[in-house]
């Protein structure tokens, strides 16, 4: 199955019609939001996670026949724009706005945001000395207050101001194509907060008042669960702000109002939002709204893939760390321990791609080595180690098997009348059980969308062909045999390459593991 289907094998696209009696009906839809980093704040390891498993569910669900739509829902509205608009004015530059436009605007937001700070501790000290007036006047005539004036500039349609908030978004989206496509990663829309009207967000608190599930307090509206969700539900859910004093709409009336355009505009069958477990109860409270609204037809499709945290992620230099600079910083520790051996070094084809792509490999294996709920550990030295289950070792096992299908010099017509019947030792045997689970481990990772499975798997089949190459030689063995055992190892290639997509990997063809490690 695996020789005849090849990249096919394990995938299953029946699975993603509405109706698998009657292909007429088309494929389930499947709208996917991950990733969703903040234009001028870092890029940090949240994002990273959300990105990395967001890109395998993708696959994963293209495989098995789903339309899938992805969707990078950016954090680019809000007044720390006002506060960047402020910031680019006094410290901006157009040069490294357009060479390296998300480390610049975060440093730029950076410098102003200080100032902002340093404004609310002067004016934090002057009341305490009884000053009230003069911290007022500070705060009244400060950058937070000017941001806030801004902001307002853009949500009122300010032509100038919409113009620099556009070139801020443009630029950055252009920088995040590039770093998204070294992860294999391709998004059909990138939307954001900004896509949501402010009328939208004010009909959506305005419906919730209607129902009599929200209440004005102070000016702003509230919405307390636990008086109109009975029980342990209620009580889980607590309370949350829909709208604050200033009439600002927050995020929980934003995401309500994004969800019923996305199901307007796709129709879609399932809605996966890949976001931290650190939001779990946010999506709750929103899940629930959508149902207390009238909307079970849209909550029913609706699905929260959570994630833990990741601990230890250091900085460089005492800044903060962006997706390009850990990828960046992987591929040059990978480089470096490949220039350790001189000699296999000069032999190898663009090394600096095999490094990055070994590094890339190293991250998104750490990422996925446990459950995704579970946090995990940082660490650039073990990830990057030539030795156990890592990224280096799964590229190496799927590059041996290139090596033993080019030494062998067969074609595929060559290997068209391989008789299988004569793999009989206990290690092909053992091996070609193996091989036939991939196509239920990638079904039953549809039901559990944890990649770690998929990776267990591989590395399974990986340790199964080492002990597997003494045992079943090529060179030397009788020529029907040898197109037999070959056979088999094309077959573990095919399930080996099929797996590392599926995670979102590039496998390479060409890179001696052992030379290095």
């Amino acid at each position: 199955m695996a020789l005849a289907h090849k990249s096919d094998f394990g995938s299953n696209p029946a699975n993603g019609l509405r109706d698998q009696n009657d292909p007429n009906k088309g494929r389930q839809k499947l709208v996917l939001e991950f990733s969703s980093p903040n234009i001028a704040k870092p890029f940090h390891a949240g994002h990273l996670r959300s990105t990395i498993i967001g890109g395998f569910l993708a696959n994963l669900y293209k495989s098995a026949g789903w339309d899938v739509v992805t969707v990078n829902y950016l954090g680019d509205w809000g007044k720390q724009y006002g506060v960047l608009a402020l910031g680019f004015e006094k410290y901006g530059s157009e040069e490294e706005l357009v060479k390296d436009p998300i480390n610049h605007l975060f440093t730029v937001y950076v410098k102003i945001s200080k100032e902002v700070a340093d404004e609310k501790e002067l004016a934090e000290k002057l009341k305490a000395e009884g000053k009230e007036a003069e911290a007022q006047k500070i705060l009244d005539e400060g950058v937070d207050e000017k941001a806030r004036s801004y902001f307002k500039k853009m949500t009122d349609g300010d032509e100038a101001a919409i113009a620099l908030w556009k070139r801020f978004r443009d630029y950055s989206i252009v920088k995040y194509k590039q770093t998204y496509a070294r992860l294999n990663i391709h998004f059909d829309e990138y939307s954001g907060e900004s896509k949501v009207s402010e009328d939208e967000m004010q009909e959506a608190a305005a419906k919730l008042k209607e129902l009599g599930f929200a209440h004005e307090d102070r000016g702003a509206l509230l919405m307390d669960f636990t008086k109109h969700v009975p029980g342990k539900e209620g009580k889980t859910l607590g309370k949350a702000i829909l709208r604050k004093k200033d009439g600002t709409a927050l995020y929980l009336t934003r995401d309500i109002s994004e969800l019923i355009n996305r199901y307007n505009r796709y129709k879609f069958d399932k809605m996966i939002y890949v976001i931290a477990s650190e939001q779990d109860l946010h999506v709750k409270q929103f899940f629930k709204i959508v149902r207390m609204i009238g909307r079970d037809d849209i909550a029913d499709k609706c699905q929260h893939v959570n994630f833990g945290l990741v601990l230890g992620m250091s900085t460089r230099k005492g800044t903060v760390k962006f997706l390009n600079d850990i990828l960046r910083d992987v591929g040059e520790h990978m480089h470096d321990v490949m220039k350790k051996n001189e000699d296999k070094y000069s032999q190898v084809e663009d090394p600096e791609q095999i490094a990055d792509k070994l590094g890339i490999s190293s991250v998104m294996v750490q990422d996925m080595s446990g459950k995704r709920i579970n946090n995990y550990t940082f660490d650039l030295s073990r990830m990057t180690s030539f030795e156990g289950d890592t990224g280096p070792y799964l590229q190496y096992a799927h590059a041996r098997l290139c090596s033993i299908q080019r030494k062998a010099g067969l074609s595929d017509e060559d290997m068209a009348d391989a008789n299988l019947s004569l793999l009989t030792e206990p290690m092909a045997v053992n091996l070609v059980r193996v091989i036939a689970q991939w196509p239920d481990v990638v079904q039953n990772v549809l039901k559990t969308l944890e990649p770690t499975t998929i990776l267990t798997y591989l590395f399974k089949l990986t340790h199964t062909l080492s002990t597997s190459y003494t045992h079943l030689r090529i060179v030397g063995s009788e020529p029907d045999v040898l197109k037999a055992r070959l056979a088999l190892y094309i077959a573990a290639r095919v399930v080996l390459f099929n797996g590392m997509s599926l995670l979102g990997l590039t496998p390479v063809e060409r890179y001696d593991y052992a030379s290095f490690s």
